[in-house]
């Protein structure tokens, strides 16, 4: 395990400190630790949003109305409809 020190400001200590207070963390590490879990979450869902949306832009764009896209769509699967 790595260990670290970290420097804060009066005003983010003080944050840390309510936070501590209110119970949610046994102690700063745990507190920290699970920020740093959380900012990797949303990295990684970031990532993925990124990639759809670069596969979405690289896929073109239809000449067709959206109504006969989704009209196709249906008659290949008619589960679909209703």
């Amino acid at each position: 395990m790595t260990y670290h020190t970290v420097s804060m400001s009066p005003a983010l200590q003080a944050w840390v400190d309510a936070r501590m207070a209110e119970g949610g963390y046994a102690d700063v590490a745990e507190y920290l630790r699970d920020l740093v879990l959380r900012d990797q979450q949303v990295a990684e869902e970031e990532r993925w949003v990124r990639a759809a949306i670069e596969e979405g832009l690289a896929s073109g764009v239809l000449d067709q109305d959206a109504e006969e896209v989704l009209d196709e769509i249906i008659a290949e699967d008619p589960d679909l409809r209703g």
